[in-house]
């Protein structure tokens, strides 16, 4: 099957996102060993504990940044693996309505984090409307934060973010739409963990973050992301990666795409633009 570049080099996936569900979503994952998320899961775990630690809260809000169908909110509220996901969809019968109100049943018994609420924003929305509408989102933003400032409506849900994550958005999107949702509350900024690409460099995110008083590390190790979905795939990325300076040896030679984590939090908790300078 021919898949298409995006303009990034990665390969693009936009046709599953437009789906009413996510059964053609999680086939496809599946089908090229699509593991970050799960990989994800216990440094999201971590960081919630840790915030809620820190800052003495008992019901933190973790936003989700290229969300697609709640994949990173359905994984920790449900404490499930990724490939239990597909072969739950993969078995599902019938239309969106009922394949929803399975979701929201199961959900409803099997909730982890009761006292954590998730957000997830995405450009996909039917993606989007499908996560909120099975639950695993609390709320939603369907924005492009690449193009435009947030509308007021779309800034007052993002400024109760108290965590925001991602798992492969970094990209797609750059330090615009990380600094409009860092700067979505006046006052207060989100800790942030993203998952990014070797192929993309997270340095000028960073700096951007830097300039709004907060400090990023990148976490030790390499995280296998998913197998290249075509050779010309696997060759662009090479080739990026080549051109980065990055060593491949035993890693993209051999047929995956790996991530860095970085985590970046604020220096202070009145992280006020007036103050920080």
């Amino acid at each position: 099957m021919s898949v298409p570049l995006h303009t990034t080099g990665k390969a693009s996936f936009d046709d599953i996102y437009t789906r009413p569900d996510p059964r053609d979503y999680y086939a496809r994952m599946a089908e090229l060993d699509y593991r970050i998320p799960e990989l994800a899961k216990p440094f999201f775990q971590q960081q919630i504990r840790e915030y809620c630690a820190s800052a003495r809260v008992s019901t933190p809000t973790v936003l989700d940044i290229g969300c697609s169908y709640g994949v990173n909110a359905a994984l920790l509220r449900l404490d499930t693996t990724i490939g239990e996901l597909a072969g739950h969809y993969r078995r599902a019968e019938g239309d969106q309505t009922a394949l929803i109100a399975r979701d929201r049943a199961r959900l409803a018994a099997q909730d982890r984090l009761p006292d954590v609420r998730f957000i997830g924003m995405d450009v996909a929305h039917p993606a989007l409307s499908y996560a909120n509408a099975a639950g695993f989102l609390h709320d939603t933003v369907h924005a492009d934060l690449e193009a435009t400032d947030p509308t007021e409506q779309q800034r007052a849900i993002l400024a109760t973010a108290d965590i925001v994550v991602s798992t492969g958005c970094v990209g797609y999107v750059t330090e615009k739409t990380l600094s409009r949702v860092a700067l979505a509350h006046p006052h207060r900024r989100p800790w942030m963990a993203h998952f990014v690409l070797r192929m993309f460099s997270f340095e000028p995110m960073a700096a951007e973050l830097a300039a709004l008083g907060y400090r990023t590390e990148q976490a030790p190790g390499i995280f296998e992301q998913r197998r290249f979905a075509s050779d010309a795939e696997r060759t662009q990325v090479l080739n990026t990666l080549s051109d980065n300076g990055i060593d491949t040896t035993d890693r993209e030679t051999e047929g995956w795409l790996y991530a860095n984590l970085y985590l970046s939090r604020p220096l202070t908790e009145h992280a006020d633009p007036e103050e920080l300078h």
